[in-house]
């Protein structure tokens, strides 16, 4: 994978509004109703996330769950970041 430039990032990131690109990664917080539905998301992410093969840092505490995306192999953010980011953002929408 390729890293993305800056620009890139930035046009990709319009259909993506909660996301934003800081310190080399893609960055979201997300607050659930509850801690089940935060549990719930990233169950549901690790499917897709175990498919894709590209694990996200991200942490959990209570309702809130925060996801930082980048490749490390490519030194920043790829188009697996962004489909990935993606992919968690459909997956939340349903649960939040």
């Amino acid at each position: 994978m390729q890293r993305l430039e800056t620009q890139q990032i930035l046009s990709a990131l319009q259909a993506l509004p909660e996301w934003s690109y800081e310190d080399g990664a893609l960055n979201r917080s997300y607050h659930f109703p509850s801690f089940t539905h935060a549990m719930a998301f990233l169950a549901g992410a690790a499917t897709v996330i175990e498919k894709m093969n590209h694990h996200p840092d991200w942490s959990n505490v209570y309702n809130r769950v925060e996801v930082r995306l980048s490749t490390h192999d490519a030194g920043g953010v790829t188009q697996l970041d962004l489909d990935l980011a993606a992919h968690m953002e459909s997956l939340a929408q349903r649960l939040l």
